[in-house]
């Protein structure tokens, strides 16, 4: 349903990018927008003059009573809890409660919609996807969770051939109509916990991605090794594709309607009996094969060609600051992962390559011990070139399983990489720390980095 907000009072709440986009997004369909965030105007800076300059009535602090009962709508940033008193009273009142998401939705229905979830991945995944249906010549919107909010897609609707659209648990939470024609779920671990009562909720909120769609128009993607996805695809009715690195899937899955599988060098469809290469640098490892064949997956099935999926498995340049190749010089690969911020990443990081590493790592630790690390880089790391706060932890952490080399900062860690590199090396910056201690951010961590290695 496209709605008709024009004179209708709505309420905003909560004004991060994609409340703010929404908020756009109502103005231009000429709604009385109220907006409400926890921030004073001066912490709202330049975003309380563009509201007062829009003619948008802004609400700081604690939500007055009764203004959420008064609405004819209110829209909430997927930052914003949905089980807030005030929120609950609005439904109870009837006041429809909507996530950025579904107002966006509602106004670009007749679209092409491929929505991706999951904990890991999503980003990768809603990257590639975006990328393969460029190819296809597809007038192609990329955002969501990841980038721009798809509010800002909805503000000139016609532009578009293609959504494809990262979906959070939370994004998902706030859905009610929105009706994907490719949804993906690539995996589900413990995440969030903080927002949810236990595990199961979190999966259930990631469920809803599926629950709109049907089977006549609609498919779903899932990984077919991972036991809790498979659990939620269960409730799909649109027909329900997986992807596996084995091709035995983890569960007895009779509802698959096919199956693509990881090979040496690729992988391939086999319900289509279509084969495909992956040689990209920036789709390296076991974790990129996953999110390579869900995305395509989300095209061949929403209507790519093959030459075309092929093509943008080739060109796609990857994320900046994730396992990004910088350059290779006198045949060593410079690599940057700065948005490892923790153990866990750099363990994704490790396992992309067969050996031969040298290991920039360091910064403001997080307090998880580093051994796992230490143990997935037996026989692959050849040396660890320590950098910021936690530089002496990582020493004493890799004292009897690889050479340690104190550098202090990013500069002399890549002087030293290049003096100890041979060809045939990688040196990675996979941090494992956050970089507040030497940088505004990861990326100006992984930036750096990038200038450091092209003056080389």
């Amino acid at each position: 349903m496209n709605p008709s907000l024009s004179g209708r009072k709505v309420a905003v709440f909560g004004l991060a990018k994609s409340g703010v986009a929404a908020l756009r997004l109502l103005v231009q369909h000429g709604a009385k927008v109220t907006a409400l965030d926890a921030r004073s105007e001066d912490a709202l800076g330049d975003v309380a003059k563009e509201l007062h300059a829009k003619g948008v009535t802004l609400v700081t602090g604690a939500t007055p009573p009764g203004l959420l009962t008064r609405q004819d709508l209110v829209v909430v940033s997927p930052g914003v809890p949905l089980s807030l008193p005030e929120l609950e009273a609005a439904r109870t009142s009837g006041v429809p409660v909507w996530g950025e998401i579904e107002l966006a939705g509602r106004l670009l229905t007749g679209t092409r919609f491929l929505g991706i979830t999951g904990t890991n991945g999503k980003s990768t995944t809603t990257a590639l996807t975006g990328e393969l249906y460029a190819k296809a010549d597809l007038r192609t919107f990329v955002g969501g969770n990841l980038g721009r909010p798809l509010a800002e897609a909805a503000m000139s609707p016609g532009d578009w051939d293609a959504l494809v659209v990262e979906l959070s648990s939370f994004q998902l939470e706030g859905i009610h109509q929105l009706k994907p024609t490719g949804a993906a779920i690539l995996n589900l671990t413990p995440d969030h916990l903080d927002r949810y009562a236990n595990h199961a909720e979190y999966g259930a909120a990631k469920a809803r991605i599926f629950m709109n769609q049907d089977a006549g128009s609609d498919f779903a993607v899932v990984n077919a090794d991972d036991a809790a996805v498979m659990g939620l695809a269960a409730s799909a009715r649109a027909p329900v594709y997986g992807f596996s690195l084995t091709g035995r899937p983890v569960v007895d899955a009779p509802k698959l309607a096919g199956l693509a599988i990881a090979r040496p060098g690729g992988f391939e469809l086999e319900f289509a009996g279509e084969s495909y290469t992956l040689t990209n640098r920036s789709l390296r490892g076991a974790h990129n094969a996953q999110n390579a064949m869900a995305a395509a997956l989300l095209a061949r099935l929403g209507g790519v060609a093959k030459d075309a999926v092929q093509a943008g498995l080739d060109s796609y340049p990857g994320l900046a600051h994730r396992l990004e190749s910088v350059r290779v010089l006198d045949g060593v690969e410079w690599v940057n992962d700065s948005k490892a911020t923790n153990v866990d990443s750099v363990l994704v990081a490790l396992k992309a390559f067969a050996g031969d590493v040298w290991l920039i790592a360091g910064g403001k630790g997080k307090g998880a011990p580093y051994a796992p690390m230490v143990e997935a880089g037996q026989g692959k790391v050849k040396g660890v070139l320590t950098i910021g706060q936690d530089a002496d932890a990582l020493a004493r952490a890799y004292a009897n399983d690889a050479p340690v080399h104190a550098c202090g900062t990013l500069a002399q860690a890549v002087a030293k990489a290049r003096e100890v590199a041979r060809a045939g090396d990688t040196v990675l910056l996979s941090p494992a720390c956050a970089s507040y201690d030497q940088f505004k951010n990861f990326e100006d961590r992984g930036d750096t980095f990038k200038r450091l290695v092209g003056a080389l």
